[in-house]
Formats: structure tokens, sequence, C-alpha cells
């Protein structure tokens, strides 16, 4: 493995923040002013994604490794495909999680998702609400909300790590949507904008629940471009002016002991189940029945586990009628 990579893909805890990136590409520098402030990472939500038990290892593919790199040194988002439960939005907890970034970002996308909603949100009639009431005009920073998006673009001295989560379900405008924003690393708050004149700082919510950040002159640039995240199951082809400013990943299934490592780093060793054997006939029921995401090996293991706890596993033929139907096919065709 290259001694300059910076992600390692290891699954280990960072003990402190990662000092710096290094210096990006002159076409990708930018220079927000400002020092938006972000949450301590307490492990929540990431545990939930990449597991809870320290000193698990994770052996990763050495493309996926190359591709995290070269999205973190060139300053590009990294589109991964694959199939469902090969482990594409758990990546970007994985990557926040070793280099110290904080919480990951998140915008899960739908059909209704437009570009606003990742940036801001304003609620005016909240805000005519709350003038009605209270006899007086409030400030508008409390109505304005940054989004995800909005809120990576936040200038700091550390990048965020925003997961854009399966954009192929979104609307056919979007990507091209995004390029802008891509490539500039800044967008305007048209309603702050107009209020500059007058009052030309206002601290808005954003998607870090209790910090509150400064928008000044109605306009947010970052300092660090954000790692961006993009999954999609590959439902559909993306724009090619799109894709020309992203690098792709395409993750295959967790072979056998990357499947075990996922295993252990959530329910660790102390147990005793036959792991490996689980894992050969979920794989054998991936290759009769389809694919077979990751999270239906974890839920039989889980399963197994307690009733092993509790002194009720018994491998029998109802076990294997209840595991077949936990690990039924992902796509209609396998049906």
């Amino acid at each position: 493995m290259s001694r300059w990579w910076l992600y390692r893909g290891t699954g280990e805890v960072a003990s402190r923040p990662i000092a710096a990136l290094p210096e990006p590409p002159p076409w990708r520098r930018f220079d927000g002013a400002g020092d938006a402030t972000r949450p301590a990472d307490d492990g929540g939500e990431g545990a939930r994604k990449v597991g809870r038990v320290p000193g698990v290892p994770r052996t990763p593919a050495p493309h996926e490794v190359e591709m995290v790199n070269s999205c973190l040194y060139l300053r590009r988002p990294l589109l991964i495909t694959g199939d469902p439960g090969t482990g594409k939005s758990a990546l970007a907890y994985l990557i926040a999680r070793e280099l110290g970034l904080g919480p990951v970002l998140r915008w899960p996308i739908t059909s209704r998702t437009v570009l606003q909603d990742g940036l801001y949100l304003y609620d005016a009639i909240a805000r005519v609400q709350a003038s009605n009431t209270r006899g007086e005009t409030p400030d508008i920073g409390d109505y304005v909300h940054l989004g995800p998006l909005g809120t990576a673009l936040l200038p700091a001295d550390l990048p965020r790590v925003l997961l854009i989560d399966e954009l192929d379900k979104g609307d056919i405008d979007l990507p091209n949507d995004l390029l802008n924003v891509f490539e500039e690393g800044e967008y305007e708050i048209p309603e702050l904008v107009r209020f500059a004149r007058t009052q030309s700082e206002v601290t808005v919510l954003t998607s870090d629940t209790g910090h509150p950040a400064t928008v000044r002159e109605g306009r947010v640039r970052c300092r660090e471009f954000p790692v961006v995240i993009i999954t999609s199951n590959g439902e559909r082809e993306f724009p090619s002016a799109f894709m020309r400013r992203c690098l792709t990943l395409k993750l295959e299934a967790p072979d056998r002991e990357r499947l075990a490592a996922m295993v252990a780093s959530h329910f660790g060793q102390d147990h005793d189940l036959d792991v490996y054997q689980f894992i050969d006939e979920f794989q054998r029921r991936a290759a009769e029945a389809g694919p077979l995401a990751a999270d239906q090996l974890l839920n039989a293991v889980n399963m197994a586990i307690r009733l092993t706890t509790s002194g009720n596993y018994e491998p029998d033929g109802e076990w294997a009628n209840l595991v077949l139907k936990l690990w039924h096919p992902l796509s209609a065709e396998h049906g």
C-alpha cells in the first residue's frame, strides 16, 4: 500500500482529526472566509453503519483505497456504483471515522429532490406568522436552514464528508444542477443577498444541530472542498458533463473474509456461532437466488447469536426456512 495514502481503509477510529490535507490542484483551491464549527463525532450513526467493536481489522480492495485517496487529493466527488448491500454508503462513514472528519452529512435523494433541498430551505410563511404574533419582524436567520450540501460547503480548515445517497433515484436534471456547485464550491441564498445592505452577516441554522453558522453577504463559499461520496445503484446513466467531474468506483460484493470482518465489527467474537458456516451458506444462497445485501447476513447472524445466548438456537428445518425468508432476492427477476 502506498506510503503517501491518507486513507487506508482499515476501519480504525482516528485518535485525532487529520492535521490537514495535501495542497489541492490550483484549479480546486477555494478561499471561503470564516470558521464553521462542527459537532464532535460520538460514533453513533457511524457505528451503526460500520460496526461498534474496536480492533477488528478491515482489508479493503486496493482499487477502493486508490480511488478514495484520489478523491481526497484531487478534491473531486467520488461516484460509487454496485449492487445494493455492497457497502457503498458505509464507505463515507469509514472515511470520516478514519480521518477524524466528524459526523457524515447525509443527503438522501428521492424522486422529488431538487438542488435547493440540499443547499438550504427558507420558511417565509413561518416568519410572517411569527411577525404577526409578535408584532415585530423576527431575525431572518432563524428561518434559514442549511441542508446537508449547504452545510458541507461552509468554510473550515478541514473538509466535511458529504454522502449523497442514491442519486439515480433523483430527478433527471439534478446531476446537471449539481455541476456549478461542484465546480465553484459556493452558492448564494437570494433571501439573504437582499438583506446584505442592512445586515451583512446573518446567523443561520445548519444540518448540525446546535451549530449555527454565519453567512456573509448572502453567500456561502468553502475553504476546503468537502469529501463528496455519491452512491448509485446503476438504475440509470448520468450526463457526460457530470461524469467528467467525478471519479468513479465500482464496489463488488464482499468476499468471505470481508464478510467475516463485517460480522466481527458488529458482534465481536465472544459467541459460539460458526460465522464462516453462515457466510458460506449466505454466499451459496446469493449464487442461486441473485445478489443479496450484507445487511441480510447481519440480520440472520444477529438472530442466531441472540438465540444461542438464550439456549434456543437449533439449526433445524424451521430455522433454515426462516433464514431463506431473511435472505430473499433483492431483484424481481430472481424472485
